[in-house]
């Protein structure tokens, strides 16, 4: 089992998901030989709290992973609590072997490192490639067209040992691919899990000599097109091993674009907002499961999310779920190798703690809202926006005056969701 999550990634960044300029033929071909989502979430906004909730299967606010800083800083006292089980620790106890390669930025602290969170391997960055600027770094080097080489003195760490320092980021793509390569190739007589975690296209951007410049999309474009090389050669070793039959690879992003950025921010298609928002370009992602001969070329609309990954992964495997925790996913194995569709179940937009909004069918409802960066509060809204997001993907027209017993309907189910939640400790300081 492969999940390969990109950084910043918006829903229009790719040209499978209608992407205009950015090449990304390996992606391409996945999803036309796989199943692509086309209405598939990832359970936060920005970073820390979205890959917590993908490796646990929980929404943040249950494992603690919110906080005034929003996600996890090279000072932060906080991590993914050792009581949460991943996905990778839930497989382990199956003989899987394990490994995580590239970003992981959910803690640096003992009990939230990835040995100490199910990995057998661990291979990348500890946060985010944008974290330790050196001293005298100019303002606004992250967002440049040409960042400077030597402005992050962020580590590259192999089993929690320091490899290099700072880690070479024009590099980093590819040396993720090798190792995400190897591990494939030593494990292929046995089952296996790999979590590849790419630093980009989070800024600063940078690609190796091979990308750079080639891409009508700038530096953003090239970064993309050597992400998507990336796939291609993981894709390519599990069918020259003959694996690709009996693995599941999942490609998705961790949250949308991040649009202050500019043309290094990438886009969300005919979404809105991005990066660090509740509306639709913020939380709705590129999605991509693949699997020759288990799962048919197709093209879904159901509703589905990055928590569902968990039960999906230990329903495959015949693994027990972890006990005494609520689970916030569902097991797409039907969906995936049947094509049977899902119950019509609620989805929860949180950013931090608090609650913004709420899918149900194709109904979204917006209790709050706040651009992704720059509104110091957000609007409240009393009933709350209602969009039809089969009509209105981009939501911009509230039609809540129409349907007051749809908006009943999803506070009803807020309501419930809400009784059931319990926070966990506040791990962002």
């Amino acid at each position: 089992m492969v999940v390969i999550f990109a950084d910043d990634l918006g829903y229009g960044d790719l040209g499978c998901y209608g992407s205009p300029t950015i090449r990304t033929p390996h992606l391409d071909r996945m999803a036309a030989e796989g199943m692509r989502f086309t209405d598939f979430y990832v359970a936060s906004e920005v970073c820390s709290p979205s890959r917590a909730a993908l490796l646990t299967g929980r929404y943040p606010i249950r494992s603690g992973m919110y906080g005034p800083r929003r996600v996890l800083f090279p000072n932060s006292k906080g991590g993914l609590p050792d009581s949460e089980i991943t996905i990778a620790e839930a497989l382990k106890a199956k003989g899987y072997a394990t490994a995580h390669v590239g970003k992981w930025h959910l803690g640096i602290h003992e009990g939230s490192r990835p040995l100490e969170q199910g990995f057998d391997l661990s291979v990348g960055l500890p946060y985010s490639n944008d974290m330790d600027g050196r001293p005298g770094l100019p303002k606004g080097s992250s967002g440049s067209p040409n960042p400077p080489e030597d402005g992050w003195n962020v580590p590259l760490m192999r089993n929690g040992e320091i490899i290099e320092q700072p880690a070479k980021q024009t590099a980093l793509t590819r040396r993720y691919t090798e190792e995400a390569v190897k591990f494939i190739e030593s494990n292929k007589q046995k089952p296996f899990f790999l979590y590849m975690a790419h630093s980009f296209p989070h800024v600063p951007l940078f690609a190796s000599p091979a990308f750079k410049g080639k891409s009508r999309a700038g530096i953003f474009g090239d970064a993309v097109e050597e992400l998507d090389w990336s796939v291609g050669e993981v894709l390519d070793c599990l069918r020259k091993q003959g694996l690709a039959e009996n693995t599941l690879v999942f490609f998705t992003s961790d949250n949308g674009p991040w649009l202050i950025m500019g043309d290094q921010g990438g886009s969300a298609g005919p979404l809105k907002d991005g990066k660090g928002s509740t509306w639709e370009g913020g939380m709705r992602v590129p999605g991509i499961a693949w699997m020759p001969g288990r799962i048919q070329p197709t093209v879904s609309s159901v509703m589905t999310q990055s928590m569902d990954l968990l039960p999906t992964f230990l329903a495959m495997a015949g693994a027990d779920k972890p006990q005494g925790v609520t689970l916030d996913g569902e097991d797409l194995s039907s969906l995936l190798f049947e094509g049977s569709p899902l119950p019509e179940r609620p989805f929860f937009f949180y950013r931090g703690d608090k609650l913004y909004a709420c899918r149900l069918g194709e109904w979204k409802a917006h209790f709050k809202t706040q651009t992704g960066y720059g509104q110091a509060k957000p609007d409240l809204y009393e009933p709350p926006l209602l969009f039809h997001l089969g009509k209105d993907p981009s939501e911009k027209r509230d039609v809540a005056a129409q349907y007051p017993e749809v908006v009943a309907q999803i506070q009803k189910a807020v309501e419930a969701h809400q009784a059931g939640v319990v926070p966990g400790k506040m791990q962002f300081d």
